[in-house]
């Protein structure tokens, strides 16, 4: 019976990298919207588990993405430096910030940029 909890979870790890990978590959980035809910409902991990799992795993597949885009020559390189460079700093910030607040912030601040993201896209 263990063996077939097994085999269950990592089916459900292998479809949640899959979407999560078509969301990232097809909007250019975005796999964490994803990502993180995933990780939660259905991997079953805590909050801050997900949101750090969820950066590890977005990483390689922006590094993937980029190359693919890099490829059909849809980048500019200015932007892409300047941008790179203050992901890299939010990044170490929103990395230190994870670790100090606790979980019902972090769903809160996640809940409401999705919320902010989604009435943006509709505008």
């Amino acid at each position: 019976m263990k063996k077939n909890n097994k085999s269950k979870k990592q089916i459900m790890i292998a479809i949640c990298g899959i979407i999560v990978g078509f969301v990232n590959g097809f909007f250019g980035g975005g796999g964490g919207m994803v990502c993180v809910p995933m990780f939660e409902k259905y991997l079953k991990l805590e909050n801050k588990k997900a949101h750090a799992t969820t950066l590890c795993v977005i990483l390689p597949l922006c590094i993937v993405s980029s190359f693919v885009y890099i490829y059909k020559n849809s980048l500019d390189f200015i932007e892409l430096i300047l941008v790179t460079a203050g992901a890299i700093i939010g990044g170490i910030l929103g990395a230190f910030a994870l670790k100090k607040l606790n979980s019902k912030w972090i769903r809160g601040i996640f809940a409401v940029i999705m919320l902010v993201a989604g009435i943006k896209m509709v505008i």
